[in-house]
């Protein structure tokens, strides 16, 4: 059907119900344009890739298409999925999991309840073969007074010394589990809204726990040799007047293999892929009083001195750009990629992903993560600190998952699709965030939270955190880890 005559605050309120503001001047270009308007939404916002603003080129670009279907038989947005594949397939880089374009999200009760089922089949899966899993509205009708039970963890008290209880859920009840001696001690380190499982003795109207077994990823005894390097950096905070120009400097010299003896410069000559962790910009409003802190106070221009920087990289690394909390996406996890207005500007051998994302490097799987959860993790489990972040991103793969607990310093967008359980086991986890740096090998997983390009900021030094700044991990897979450290000068 054509539509003739449109009304401006039906366009805009379609978008809106897609989750998108539009342009005043887009909305005009919908009204001339003589083509159904649900036809237009629709290919718009699949387009939108989480962008803030519907903007005038995004309909024109699309309008555009439309108009020349006709004599373009399989558009570029038509491609068979078989011709999708192939194409991807002859990427070096495969993006396997990633929310960018595919957020359903609207915030109703219906979506956090499909977001919480949805985690707790993804991870219920994983115990099956390890539990002989009983629904928890069903253990008082067992024989056996020993059960296995599965659920999502809420409540835990310390009851004393030697006792804590929590409660656990699953679809068909709640039960509340008591844990003594050294089962205390792990209790008391559950983040809540985690999955575990508990096999326990029946007593009274509860569960008395023998063991506490976290979905854990199992043990990765894939080979890997390859005969390229990755580097991992994060939080650049291009924008910020605490950004290490001379330390970033360093960098770029030594990336570039402009420095160094034969050795510096033989590892720089073989990295292949770049990845960059999120905060790629200081941002606007992220933290109170950080006005006062920001030397590009435009977010366009951020971005645009960023596009400038990552342009002085040798064009034969391949640079993986993800968003953080910093980044000009949606606060709450998983964050699509950045939006067009802002990739545009980066020369084409960067590829913009969402936060997180799931990428395959020549069969080198990647997890990477800004990190925002290690907040959470930090400040719930005593043991753990800023200083050593690799300690607590092994608390994730644990848990498999990369923000346990729900509704703390770390929003999450409740999709259908929980894009933060790790369903499936990377070789590499990636994170930034808390600027420190660490590395580790858990059970096979390389594991490297990448420091910063910051100095310590004003409302850092408020919260006791003291970045780490200009250290940078370069992994051969199969391979060395090597740690640089860049200073200024």
């Amino acid at each position: 059907m054509i539509i003739k005559s449109i009304d401006s605050q039906l366009i805009i309120k379609k978008f809106a119900l897609n989750g998108y503001n539009i342009h005043p001047n887009a909305v005009d270009l919908i009204k001339k344009a003589g083509i159904d308007i649900d036809r237009i939404v629709d290919e718009v916002c699949k387009r939108a890739d989480g962008c803030f603003i519907i903007t005038p080129d995004d309909v024109i670009r699309i309008l555009n298409e439309i108009k020349n279907r006709a004599e373009t038989p399989l558009p570029k947005s038509k491609v068979k999925e078989s011709d999708d594949k192939r194409v991807r397939k002859s990427e070096s880089v495969n993006v396997i999991k990633d929310v960018t374009g595919k957020s359903t999200c609207r915030g109703t009760i219906e979506d956090f309840i499909n977001y919480f089922n949805s985690r707790y089949e993804k991870i219920s899966k994983i115990f099956r073969g390890r539990l002989t899993q009983i629904p928890i509205g069903s253990v008082w009708k067992v024989k056996s007074e020993k059960v296995d039970v599965v659920g999502i963890v809420g409540n835990v008290k310390e009851i004393s010394d030697d006792k804590a209880i929590f409660e656990l859920e699953d679809k068909t009840g709640k039960i509340n589990v008591t844990a003594t001696g050294k089962l205390k001690e792990v209790a008391m380190e559950l983040l809540g809204d985690e999955i575990i499982g508990v096999s326990g003795s029946l007593m009274g109207r509860g569960i008395i726990a023998d063991r506490i077994i976290f979905p854990d990823v199992p043990v990765n005894d894939k080979k890997l040799k390859k005969d390229f390097r990755i580097v991992f950096i994060s939080d650049t905070h291009f924008g910020s007047k605490t950004f290490l120009k001379d330390e970033w400097n360093s960098f770029l010299k030594w990336i570039n293999c402009e420095v160094g003896d034969n050795r510096v410069i033989e590892i720089a000559e073989s990295v292949k892929y770049l990845i960059i962790c999120g905060d790629l910009v200081d941002g606007i409003g992220i933290y109170p009083e950080q006005d006062k802190e920001i030397e590009i106070l435009d977010i366009n221009q951020q971005y645009e001195f960023s596009a400038e920087q990552l342009d002085l990289i040798r064009k034969d690394i391949k640079i993986i750009l993800s968003p953080g909390n910093h980044d000009a996406v949606r606060q709450a996890e998983p964050q699509p990629a950045l939006p067009k207005e802002f990739s545009s500007l980066f020369p084409k051998n960067v590829k913009c992903v969402g936060n997180p994302c799931f990428v395959d490097l020549e069969g080198v799987k990647v997890l990477i993560y800004h990190g925002r959860s290690l907040d959470d993790v930090v400040s719930r489990i005593k043991r753990l600190n800023y200083s050593n972040p690799h300690e607590a991103m092994i608390e994730l793969l644990k848990r498999r998952h990369l923000s346990p607990m729900y509704g703390n310093r770390s929003p999450i967008a409740p999709e259908n699709d929980d894009y933060l359980v790790i369903d499936e086991v990377p070789d590499i986890l990636h994170s930034g965030h808390v600027h420190t740096y660490g590395t580790a090998f858990y059970r096979g997983v390389f594991v490297v939270n990448s420091s910063t390009w910051q100095s310590q900021t004003e409302f850092q030094k408020k919260v006791n955190l003291n970045p780490q700044p200009g250290n940078v991990a370069v992994y051969n897979p199969g391979g060395d880890v090597i740690r640089l450290r860049f200073y200024s000068g």
